[in-house]
């Protein structure tokens, strides 16, 4: 089959920007504003529970559910359900974390994060630094999202929670933030010491 001019033609590209904005609003169906970097609005399809990279990074190595985390600069940001910022300080009181210095905080209704690169695009040359998912969302995703157990949904022998358990995630995060903070305010002995 021969070559036309048309079929030669590459097809216009795409501003990455537009990409990343595209692929959010139009697969996810969530609202990007700003830009560039885009922003990913918090507190209607989710909220977040951000903490320092060292402590998110002991998090993930622990056996508690979490839904889609981003990286951007020294924070890590764990996707939840929205309203999961409004019961932080409760449930920090609750699990007697309450008036302990945590770098755990939590971004809900008119805030934002960085839009990570969306997955399998990494490839594209990203500045330095740029927001990038650890643990990517998917289409449908908030279904999943930790939350609160709603009525009649405690954790009783037999009963199944039906999604991951923002107390546990908040409790996990809160040991997690305190451990790093100790281990960045203690100096590490020496290894020949």
């Amino acid at each position: 089959m021969p070559l036309t001019a048309a079929s030669a033609a590459p097809s216009p590209r795409v501003p990455p920007e537009e990409d990343v904005r595209s692929w959010y609003e139009r697969v996810l169906g969530w609202a990007v504003v700003g830009g560039p970097p885009g922003r990913l609005v918090t507190g209607t399809r989710f909220d977040v529970l951000e903490v320092p990279a060292d402590a998110g990074a002991a998090l993930l190595r622990r056996p508690v559910a979490t839904g889609p985390v981003a990286l951007a600069g020294g924070r890590m940001g764990f996707l939840v359900a929205p309203g999961a910022a409004e019961e932080l300080d409760g449930l920090l009181d609750w699990l007697e974390w309450g008036g302990v210095a945590l770098e755990l905080t939590a971004l809900g209704a008119g805030d934002g994060i960085a839009a990570p690169v969306p997955p399998g695009r990494n490839g594209r040359e990203s500045p330095r630094g740029a927001a990038v998912w650890l643990r990517p969302p998917e289409l449908g995703c908030e279904a999943s999202l930790p939350a609160l157990p709603g009525p009649g949904q405690g954790h009783r022998p037999g009963q199944r929670a039906c999604g991951p358990d923002l107390v546990r995630l908040v409790a996990a995060a809160a040991t997690e933030c305190h451990r790093a903070r100790l281990r960045r305010r203690t100096p590490q002995p020496l290894a020949f010491s």
